[in-house]
């Protein structure tokens, strides 16, 4: 064995050099947390008219959203969003990413949508608008990633077998 004497704090500037804890401050004696890192891990993502374009998909329907900043207007398919999801709770889908971001009336939103029902068309806008405010703002991406906003909903409907009336449903059984 080593004839090496070890003290405790010995032990605790082994602890802060491999940075297992908050350094202590000498003066104070106070432990410092360690400084966040500022910059973004991603870098922003825009065309050559300074918009953030993503595609957004939800059952059947696909949507390509393109963000760029203004007073807050969302135009989808050439219309505007209260003729075209004439439900309010559409509307309350759509606009989930800018209340979750506090960035209500910031931008603007271009989008084409096909494919699907209005529902699903719905979350497809919803999808895209989160993937690009994530690429205009990648600050903003892990709080839209923890409400789950980013992650493609991949539930779709089951396909009609043969044999049965629906995806489960099988026939009305007759006894005679």
């Amino acid at each position: 064995m080593a004839d090496e004497n070890n003290t405790v704090s010995d032990l605790a500037d082994l602890k802060n050099i491999a940075g297992d804890a908050p350094a202590a401050d000498e003066v104070s004696g106070e432990t410092v947390a360690p400084a966040a890192p500022t910059a973004p891990l991603r870098e922003q993502e825009l065309d050559a008219q300074g918009r953030a374009y993503a595609t957004g998909r939800r059952k059947d329907a696909s949507a390509r959203v393109w963000l760029k900043p203004g007073t807050g207007k969302v135009t989808v398919n050439g219309r505007d969003q209260e003729v075209y999801f004439a439900r309010p709770t559409l509307r309350l889908i759509i606009n989930q990413p800018f209340e979750i971001t506090e960035r209500v009336g910031q931008y603007d939103v271009v989008c084409t949508v096909t494919g699907g029902g209005l529902s699903g068309q719905a979350g497809a806008v919803k999808h895209g608008i989160s993937q690009a405010l994530s690429k205009f703002e990648p600050v903003l991406r892990s709080t839209v990633k923890t409400a789950g906003f980013l992650t493609r909903d991949s539930r779709v409907v089951e396909r009609k077998k043969y044999g049965r009336a629906k995806a489960r449903r099988s026939f009305q059984f007759s006894k005679r």
